[in-house]
């Protein structure tokens, strides 16, 4: 097993340029699943959750040529096979595939999902919604087996929580459906923005309107497309927040303002720098931080992958902070390892916050009180996950000796050449054996 060996207490300065957003590449490369058509995706980030997604798309038949390093060519002329059970749980992508597949081939067969340990995400929010619009799904020990023999129909569906997994599911339904297909309290992340333009983009009728509703127009058919992958603004403040705890400078290259503006308001208000550029957004550190509250919340809120490395920030800010999360109920667990480390962070099952909280009167800690600044030490630290290992690498560079992650596979999955960025900005990093 591989690991990185990292040594704190040095400023970063430079530059580090963003890639695509596996959140987007990953949807974009499912979504060509639906035509018969060549689809080319550019700017895909070359990482392990893309490659994982090749993988799907391959077994189900697609043939796939990367053009170049980044550029990714699909054509799903005929579908080979229904089912991507043998892939196992590696993640939760190949629940995306049940509506392409009843589309193509009126059948699907899919693994129970995996993913990162952040606590329960069901996908019954997806099942619920393909079973309303005319499809016949059953659970067995190893997956999921899902019928649509007549074809898929239009239905009113009100998503109890606007889930990002479940819009793009029924998006993928809806686009070759018959009839209208209006999605009640839908998810209006940048990444399903990208999703619903691409498909647009392949024929289909999308309509966004006020209040987190969505309306398609099913149509007979989709054609090819040529596309581009948005920067991943969840990159972009995790390097911008290892700017901030070494209180260094660095000008993150495709940042996006438009995504970022939550998390900006949220540099400014402990007394971060960051400075908007035509390219991108450098980010500046300061020798002093103050406290503050922060929820996360869907966008356009303070998103809760962006709370992982900013709390490691808050550890540096003085006085006292309060993150209440209402996003996923378990996603705290990686402040145990930064309490270890010399952190003062507390958990409370309490919503420490405004905004309504789902997880209210349930039991779960999902409410973090930072006390700071606090002195970080280096620690042997194991990577539970994509978001907790940057906040490792985070509180790694921020503390003093050196310290050695394990499981840095998760960062793989999600961060693409992220040893040879950090190195490019001052960050003494190596990959070693173990």
């Amino acid at each position: 097993m591989e690991q990185f060996r990292i040594t704190g207490q040095n400023a970063l300065h430079g530059q580090m340029e963003v890639s695509g957003a596996k959140n987007a590449a990953s949807k974009m490369m499912i979504a060509s699943l639906l035509t018969d058509e060549a689809v080319v995706i550019r700017n895909i980030p070359r990482q392990q959750e893309t490659h994982i997604t090749s993988e799907i798309i391959s077994m189900i038949g697609a043939q796939t040529r990367w053009i170049d390093e980044h550029t990714l060519e699909s054509t799903l002329s005929q579908v080979a096979s229904t089912s991507v059970e043998k892939l196992s749980r590696k993640n939760r992508l190949s629940i995306l595939t049940l509506a392409p597949l009843l589309h193509r081939a009126g059948e699907a067969v899919v693994p129970l999902v995996g993913g990162d340990a952040i606590g329960p995400r069901p996908v019954n929010f997806h099942v619920e919604a393909l079973e309303k619009m005319g499809a016949t799904i059953s659970q067995t020990p190893e997956g999921y087996h899902a019928t649509a023999p007549r074809g898929l129909h239009g239905a009113v569906i009100t998503l109890p929580y606007p889930s990002v997994g479940a819009t793009e599911t029924i998006l993928l339904a809806g686009v070759l459906a018959k009839g209208r297909t209006v999605i009640r309290n839908s998810a209006d992340e940048p990444e399903v923005r990208a999703l619903m333009m691409m498909l647009q983009n392949m024929g289909a009728i999308i309509q966004v309107n006020a209040g987190r509703l969505i309306e398609i127009i099913g149509v007979d058919r989709l054609h090819g497309v040529d596309v581009r992958v948005i920067p991943d603004r969840i990159e972009a403040a995790s390097y911008a927040c290892m700017a901030l705890g070494t209180r260094g400078e660095i000008f993150v290259k495709g940042a996006q303002h438009r995504d970022m503006i939550t998390f900006l308001n949220a540099v400014r208000k402990i007394g971060g720098g960051y400075r908007v550029q035509e390219d991108g957004i450098v980010f500046q550190g300061s020798k002093t931080y103050h406290g503050i509250e922060v929820e996360t919340d869907t966008h356009p809120g303070f998103m809760t992958d962006w709370q992982q490395p900013f709390v490691v920030v808050l550890t540096q800010a003085e006085g006292i902070s309060v993150v209440h999360e209402t996003v996923y109920e378990e996603r705290f667990g990686y402040t145990q390892t930064l309490n270890e480390m010399g952190a003062n962070i507390t958990l409370f099952s309490n919503c420490l916050g405004e905004v309504e909280c789902r997880f209210k009167g349930e039991n779960y800690r999902h409410s973090a009180v930072i006390m700071g600044p606090t002195a970080l030490r280096a620690a042997n630290i194991v990577v539970p996950d994509i978001r907790a290992g940057l906040a490792f690498v985070i509180g790694a560079l921020v503390a003093s000796g050196a310290s050695t992650l394990s499981g840095i596979e998760h960062l793989d999955r999600g961060y693409e050449r992220l040893e040879e960025k950090l190195r490019g900005v001052g960050a003494v990093i190596e990959r070693i054996n173990s």
